[in-house]
């Protein structure tokens, strides 16, 4: 497990647009318009100081309480020095450093845990929506709204980023059929309460709503304007659009199979059952003499899939056990209100 090391800033102030700044204040929590913006530094991260300019500013214009809480991977320690030279100069800042390299989800996880605001935005470290539009999703969240995910919209960048980000919806539709436009934007405002209770793991952050969603928080889709520094192509390697599908298979299987894992495992397993059977008694029917070559290889392939598919649904009834042995301590509803 990676150890934390915390930068605290006890003269950090609340961002009020005046002139004085007040100490972050663990009783702020208490506010329940406070904010804590989380920024994890692990993926081409943009210069943190302008970054940190440009977003909070529209905060102090609206009146918001806040504080930016940055979690930083090994290797940033340049920004982490230009992040506590901005909080000893009385800006809203706290820093925490991991000690080795994490998953998205492990950042968000372990700054979570640490913020103090009942209300958590979530930012990356580089640009993705006009700065202006952050109080405009906290305040749906002040209204109601479990967690807002704002989608980049209308689009600035190039023809190859839309069109890869319309083939990643167009599969996520048909597969778990999300009606979330813009899973890959990251800038999301929710209660503080959502992050740390939605399970999520690895690389599934990304698809942080639909989680959610099915938690049973409620999640909308705002549209913000994307960043004009947003607007670079971006072509990656061909592993990285492989894992991208391995994780649209695995959120798939999350989402339509967590509580019912034969339903999955058991229409393979059978069908490949079925097949095996199929060729040996294809096998049988030709005769019981010598085997020739060509029978050599349908008997063995009659023999391996047989064998697989009474492994699928193995697989498939150990995660029924697995499941009805953990339902009473898991509950996959929420009551939002009770009357009377």
């Amino acid at each position: 497990m990676a150890t934390v090391r915390k930068t605290f800033n006890p003269a950090a102030g609340t961002a009020q647009g005046m002139s004085g700044a007040a100490s972050i204040n663990p009783a702020m929590a208490d506010d329940p318009s406070f904010i804590s913006v989380l920024v994890p530094v692990w993926e081409r991260p943009e210069p943190l100081r302008p970054l940190y300019e440009e977003y909070a500013a529209p905060l102090r214009q609206a009146g918001k309480r806040f504080e930016f809480v940055f979690i930083c991977e090994p290797g940033y320690q340049a920004d982490i020095a230009e992040l506590l030279n901005l909080a000893q100069a009385g800006e809203p800042i706290r820093v925490l450093q991991v000690s080795r390299n994490l998953d998205e989800a492990s950042l968000y996880h372990t700054v979570a845990t640490d913020s103090l605001g009942p209300v958590v935005v979530t930012l990356p470290a580089y640009r993705r929506i006009e700065a202006d539009y952050l109080p405009r999703l906290i305040d749906r969240v002040l209204q109601g709204t479990d967690l807002v995910v704002a989608r980049r919209w209308p689009r600035r960048d190039s023809w190859i980023n839309r069109w890869q980000n319309r083939s990643l919806h167009f599969l996520l539709r048909w597969t778990v059929g999300g009606k979330f436009r813009d899973v890959a934007c990251g800038v999301q405002a929710m209660r503080r309460e959502v992050l740390l209770s939605t399970p999520v793991y690895g690389d599934s952050f990304r698809f942080f709503g639909l989680l959610a969603q099915q938690s049973g928080f409620r999640v909308e889709e705002m549209d913000a304007p994307q960043h004009l520094g947003d607007r670079r192509a971006r072509l990656y390697r061909p592993s990285l659009y492989i894992r991208r599908l391995v994780d649209l298979l695995g959120i798939y299987v999350i989402l339509r199979f967590t509580t019912r894992p034969l339903r999955f495992f058991g229409p393979i397993g059978v069908s490949l059952i079925l097949i095996g059977l199929g060729l040996l008694l294809l096998i049988l029917i030709r005769g019981l003499g010598p085997v020739s070559g060509t029978g050599r290889v349908v008997l063995l392939a009659g023999v391996f899939l047989l064998v697989l598919g009474i492994q699928a649904v193995a697989i498939g009834i150990i995660g029924e056990m697995m499941v009805f042995l953990q339902a009473p301590a898991r509950t996959r509803y929420r009551v939002v209100e009770r009357v009377n």
